[in-house]
């Protein structure tokens, strides 16, 4: 990409030994479910994000973000997470994650190019660690396998960091393939790819620009005899995907869920439907079904909005308006668009997939949403991307 390249060679007088392209990345259901082993659905997408690299001479990281004109620098011996450092701390971050690992590196000058500033969400920031992952590993020639490069990943978040590993986030910003979806499946560490051939339907990502206001603190649910109650609640099932689900006897179910209050047997209600969702969803996918497909998505919006109650009224809002892009909806069978929040939640991003013949009335509706509630969305339209790749080397 030229313009990553003339900004590298602008502010280092060289030009990139290497420079990865990473996808942004969205999260369609079960991005709340990792702490209790479950599954995540995820989408890489035609945002990308750019890392250049040259090897300096001596241990001297130097970070440029042309987007922000932005530069931060640090050094190999001594990295140390900073709060002013910002953007520049996940790349820290990730020489941090193969130091402590035993790898070699070496100095380096770092560029970052995003059309897409890390504070919008959509997977920004993940995918500039990974790039920076796949940059570092290839600029020093660092001996390790898909395994130890993802391990490397962890101590960035875990100890560089001092925030959780999401391997929904990594597997998605390293490994997704064009034209697919991506499913984690926590319980195993693992990852699966399910085709995504919806082709007369668009995808619109949308940053609403609501903030984020944290009614409750999801924290509180992710407690140890949480997760105990909900594993007991599983049932292995060979012919279902992932070997396993959820026991659908109620009066099982609320037994188990009797020595939790309300609030927390709502939130764990919601995991078990996340999980059917997912299963849906899946096999909507499966069978080029977009109604099965539709219905699990716009079902897992409703519990993230009355069980998980992460939405807000500003989404909802939206959403009441991609129900109603088919004015006699419910005269018919199939739905035609569905769409949900997506990330923390608690305000700002959610995702609409539409016909394509409806795209001048969706973006109506957000002319409308402007009008009413004051905020100026930013929509992109997207398509499933591929993982983390070198597009100079």
């Amino acid at each position: 990409m030229k313009a990553i390249n003339d900004a590298h060679l602008a502010v280092y007088e060289t030009k990139p030994e290497i420079v990865v392209k990473a996808p942004g990345r969205f999260h369609l259901i079960g991005e709340h479910s990792w702490f209790f082993k479950d599954k995540t659905l995820s989408m890489a997408v035609d945002i990308p994000v750019y890392v250049a690299v040259s090897k300096r001479q001596d241990s001297i990281l130097k970070f440029y973000f042309v987007q922000l004109d932005e530069s931060k620098r640090a050094n190999l011996s001594s990295l140390k997470y900073k709060k002013e450092d910002k953007w520049a701390n996940a790349l820290k971050s990730v020489a941090y994650g193969y130091v402590s690992g035993g790898f070699d590196l070496g100095g380096m000058d770092i560029t970052v190019y995003s059309e897409i500033l890390p504070s919008a969400g959509f997977g920004i920031t993940s995918a500039i660690k990974a790039a920076a992952l796949v940059a570092y590993k290839n600029l020093y020639k660092v001996p390790c396998t898909d395994i130890q490069m993802l391990q490397a990943m962890d101590r960035a978040n875990k100890r560089f960091l001092q925030r959780n590993n999401y391997s929904a986030d990594n597997f998605s910003a390293l490994f997704s393939k064009k034209g697919n979806l991506l499913i984690t499946d926590y319980s195993k560490n693992s990852w699966d790819y399910v085709p995504y051939n919806f082709d007369d339907k668009k995808i619109f990502l949308i940053d609403t620009k609501v903030p984020r206001v944290n009614v409750w603190n999801e924290e509180t649910i992710f407690e140890p005899q949480y997760a105990l109650l909900l594993g007991d609640l599983r049932e292995e099932k060979p012919n279902v995907y992932g070997g396993w689900q959820y026991i659908n006897n109620v009066t099982d179910i609320n037994e188990e869920l009797s020595v939790v209050s309300e609030d927390v047997r709502r939130k764990m209600l919601s995991m078990l439907r996340e999980h059917n969702d997912i299963l849906e969803a899946r096999e909507g996918l499966e069978k080029k079904d977009f109604f099965k497909f539709a219905r699990a998505i716009n079902h897992s919006h409703e519990t993230m909005r009355d069980m998980y109650e992460i939405s807000c009224p500003e989404i909802d809002w939206i959403l009441k308006r991609v129900g109603e892009l088919e004015p006699s909806l419910e005269m018919i069978t199939n739905q035609v668009a569905c769409g949900r929040i997506t990330g923390k939640g608690f305000g700002r991003c959610m995702y609409a997939i539409i016909r394509a013949s409806d795209e001048e009335k969706f973006k109506a509706k957000l002319g409308e949403f402007e009008k009413i509630f004051g905020y100026h969305p930013e929509c992109y339209e997207v398509h499933p991307a591929e993982g983390a790749v070198i597009i100079k080397d």
